[in-house]
């Protein structure tokens, strides 16, 4: 399995090809800095309207970036050569809400009734925090972010609910003040943090035990930085249970062909 840190790839569909060939698997996490990543959720066409104005109504959580035709394997919004079905180091496959199995190709699971939707991802952003002198520590450490189920209730549509999902970066106050104000001009992929500080104030219990990602040190003088995260809609999958739903693995981001310096600002 090859790590962000150990391998470069000059454009990103070669990092996709790599992919699709099964030679890279890890997370994403610093991977291909410039490039826009996505978070991946696959459902069938009868849950797709509900899906869609799910997004609408949390857009923090579910930045929309495309949506596929039913059956349509390919996004050729976000690249020409992407193929849904190849391009995720990692898949989540889900029934009834419940994680039935991961793997690194969905070939055996198309078929023409599923929509992929791909929303933004904060792995964009961070390109802009490291440019502007902010130590991301998960990427120093070489570690897939740390990400946290919360007590903040996303905005129901049709059968679809459930609490959102943030990630965290912890930061010096000042470095927190600066990564606000460069996050909030991207939402669309998450904008401004949801939180900072305490994490018991939206019901995290311990912050040394993310429930996805990997845990990360929070030195003294130091403040959790907390995002909206595009794992929202696999906590969405635990509580509303769909019978079927597939996933990218958390960190596990589709890189695009777009790049982050031309993403709407505002």
């Amino acid at each position: 399995m090859q790590t962000s840190s150990t391998t470069s790839f000059s454009h990103a569909g070669d990092a996709r090809q790599s992919i699709r060939a099964g030679s890279w698997n890890a997370h994403t996490s610093g991977l291909m800095p410039p490039y826009v990543q996505c978070n991946i959720v696959i459902l069938p066409s009868a849950l797709a309207s509900d899906f869609l104005r799910f997004c609408q109504r949390n857009p923090k959580p579910c930045p929309l970036l495309a949506v596929s035709e039913p059956g349509v394997p390919f996004l050729p919004d976000l690249g020409l050569d992407i193929d849904i079905r190849t391009d995720v180091p990692r898949y989540h496959i889900w029934r009834n809400g419940i994680l039935q199995q991961e793997c690194t190709d969905i070939h055996a699971f198309w078929n023409d009734d599923l929509v992929t939707f791909a929303l933004g991802c904060s792995f964009s952003f961070e390109h802009a925090l490291i440019e502007a002198g902010i130590s991301l520590r998960h990427v120093n450490e070489r570690k897939n972010v740390a990400m946290f189920k919360t007590d903040i209730m996303t905005t129901p549509a049709g059968s679809l609910h459930g609490p959102m999902v943030v990630s965290m970066r912890p930061m010096r106050a000042a470095d927190a003040i600066r990564a606000i104000q460069i996050t909030s001009r991207v939402p669309a992929v998450h904008g401004a943090p949801v939180h900072i500080g305490d994490p018991a104030l939206i019901g995290i219990a311990d912050i040394a035990t993310p429930d996805f990602g990997d845990a990360v040190d929070i030195l003294p003088g130091e403040l959790p930085v907390f995002w909206a995260c595009g794992v929202t809609p696999q906590a969405v999958v635990m509580a509303a249970k769909p019978p079927f739903c597939i996933t990218h693995a958390p960190g596990h981001m589709l890189v695009t062909d777009l790049l982050n310096k031309d993403l709407p600002f505002r």
